[in-house]
């Protein structure tokens, strides 16, 4: 028996970073996002040796040891070991045995939130193999409380949401309180959206947890421009999910524009020379407006290239070094099936 699963990663469209506590906790924050055909995937093979065995293929990396109910956190392929610590603890109750093999589509540090989509996926194929009783916002729940509360990681609940539901989503966050409202979007204007925003990827991988404990920090501390920016943030989440609805497409790239200035103000190292260059560089090529994807300091950004301009503009970043990712948006969410 082979247990397989794979979860889409995410492009944040509007309001990231207002679902990060404590500014989620005090103001309630708002995204809009969309899945993209870039996968984590995760696999898992019972066996019958009493053994548990960790493959990362993407990155390389392998951990083994007998069957146990608790597995050690210690920076060797945490993300499995978290996953496989709380369904332990909340639901088998006893040790398994196994392997469990990961491949990611993109890499750590790339802003499409793919650590967080990555313990979707495996939480998935968990789920199918146990018969877990969860349903999406039980999955995308639990992926968040490993992540964030059993594991420390710094990071907002956007991430967890989008690969679980999949789709394009408007969301909004009440401290510990998630609504995911999905958007039901014409086949010919998701099309042109995807035809229209250019995925670039800058080669460069950050750390977003400085970034994010700064974000957090500045809340805490009331810093006004910090706060006064992921107002604008959250307000600039609604202007997309009615510049979306309504077709009217070209809003975008203005948008995406004013949101791109007010996200450099809510924390340091969102931004840095080479990537306002890049910036400057896609405006000039015809881009209308864009910004970096996730918590910011490298990985993807995208822009808005309206009629035929995102030629130009891929023009324009290939002295950058960088690449153009070919993608498309997704209908679906979290997918698991047994072979």
């Amino acid at each position: 028996m082979i247990i397989r699963s794979k979860a889409p990663l995410r492009i944040g469209l509007a309001g990231g970073g207002t679902d990060v506590s404590p500014y989620s906790d005090i103001y309630g924050g708002a995204i809009l996002n969309a899945t993209i055909s870039l996968y984590a995937y995760a696999t898992i093979e019972p066996t019958e040796d009493g053994r548990i065995s960790f493959h990362s293929l993407d990155r390389g990396e392998t951990f083994e040891c007998a069957s146990a109910e608790h597995l050690p956190i210690d920076g060797q392929l945490d993300l499995l070991k978290g996953v496989y610590n709380r369904v332990v603890k909340e639901f088998a109750r006893k040790p398994l045995s196994f392997r469990l093999s990961t491949y990611s589509e993109a890499p750590p540090g790339s802003g499409l939130g793919s650590s967080s989509t990555m313990v979707v996926a495996i939480l998935g194929a968990f789920v199918e193999w146990l018969r877990l009783p969860l349903g999406e916002y039980d999955i995308a729940h639990m992926a968040y409380s490993i992540e964030r509360e059993d594991l420390g990681m710094a990071g907002g609940k956007q991430d967890q949401y989008a690969a679980t539901f999949g789709g394009f989503n408007f969301m909004e966050f009440f401290g510990e309180k998630v609504i995911v409202n999905p958007l039901r979007i014409k086949s010919s204007l998701r099309d042109e959206l995807s035809h229209n925003i250019l995925l670039y990827y800058t080669q460069t991988s950050r750390l977003s947890h400085a970034i994010i404990e700064t974000q957090k920090a500045n809340v805490t501390k009331k810093e006004e421009k910090s706060i006064e920016a992921m107002h604008a943030l959250k307000a600039s989440a609604q202007s997309m999910k009615e510049a979306v609805l309504t077709g009217q497409l070209d809003r975008i790239g203005n948008i995406l524009h004013d949101s791109w200035a007010h996200k450099k103000d809510m924390a340091k190292g969102i931004s840095n020379d080479q990537i306002d260059q890049l910036y400057l560089a896609a405006l000039e090529a015809g881009s209308t407006g864009g910004k970096i994807s996730g918590a910011g300091g490298g990985g993807f950004m995208f822009f808005y290239c309206p009629v035929n301009t995102k030629y130009a503009v891929a023009k324009a970043l290939e002295k950058f070094g960088g690449e153009v990712q070919e993608y498309a948006f997704t209908e679906t969410g979290l997918t698991t099936w047994t072979i």
